[in-house]
């Protein structure tokens, strides 16, 4: 699921129409002007600032499943600073334009997790951190779209994995950096798929990459930005693929298909953002 959300509703009922019932200022002609109270046919309610006949300026208003929104508005759209509560729980503060989060800001999700950073067009994009409750687990990196992409870090209790993303995966050179003192160096590559011939109209089942060991150093300087140069072998040096704790072990919880998901054995969280999108239908607000 996207961050694409369908819960802030359409709030427009009352543009170029007096619907509902109203407490407030009104201007010479007639117009909702200056502060008022509303409440509209379909049992929402606003109170704040109006300009003209729409919302403009500091308001609040309310859904009739729950949900709640309180910060600004331009011309009745979420524009400005504003805070978002959902009936799930869940809640989003931060910047908004046109009715969408757009600019900073941190999403509190019904499971517990958070993100925090960069928003464009309802979507995390830019740079972020989220962070995983059930674990502590955090992703610390680049966003597109929504997804994770782009150089990143992903920490885990006693390790943490440096390098890039690549539609929500790691992919491409990188080192898992422990507490103890060492990293262990090497690349995530994508396994080949065998194709048998009656399966070519058969689209391909997603493989996920594989952690392909170099070998081990003592702590080093190293940015995913830059490309790593090739590991001299030394004494000791791992050169077959080896088991470690990988950057999908050591904890963590996946409301997301698009967020990478760090959890334990394999597991699959059971918080989804598509609890969080449940659909608010503003049929007259």
């Amino acid at each position: 699921m996207s961050d694409l959300g369908s819960e802030e509703g359409d709030e427009s009922g009352e543009a170029g129409a007096d619907i509902g019932e109203y407490e407030g200022d009104r201007n010479s002609e007639g117009e909702r002007h200056g502060f008022g109270k509303a409440r509209l046919p379909n049992g929402d309610t606003y109170e704040g600032e109006y300009k003209h006949g729409l919302r403009s300026g500091r308001g609040t208003y309310r859904f009739k499943n729950g949900a709640l929104y309180t910060g600004d508005y331009l011309e009745n759209k979420k524009h400005g600073k504003g805070v978002f509560f959902y009936p799930d729980g869940s809640k989003y503060a931060g910047d908004w334009m046109h009715d969408q989060r757009q600019g900073y800001g941190e999403y509190l999700y019904a499971n517990g997790d958070t993100y925090t950073g960069e928003w464009a067009a309802n979507k995390r994009h830019g740079q972020g951190t989220y962070v995983y409750k059930d674990t502590g687990s955090k992703y610390v990196g680049a966003w597109v779209n929504g997804i994770q992409e782009g150089p990143a870090e992903l920490i885990h209790l006693n390790h943490r994995f440096k390098g890039r993303f690549l539609n929500g995966k790691p992919l491409g050179p990188g080192k898992f950096i422990f507490d103890m003192g060492c990293e262990q160096h090497g690349e995530y590559i994508e396994p080949m798929q065998e194709k048998e011939e009656e399966e070519e109209d058969e689209p391909p089942l997603p493989v996920e990459p594989k952690w392909k060991a170099s070998e081990i150093t003592k702590l080093t300087p190293w940015s995913p930005h830059e490309e790593e140069p090739a590991p001299r072998e030394a004494e000791g040096a791992v050169t077959e693929e080896e088991k470690i704790p990988s950057v999908t072990e050591g904890g963590g919880h996946e409301p997301s298909s698009e967020v990478f998901n760090p959890a334990s054995n394999g597991g699959e969280g059971e918080g989804r953002e598509e609890e969080v999108n449940q659909e608010i239908t503003d049929l007259g607000g």
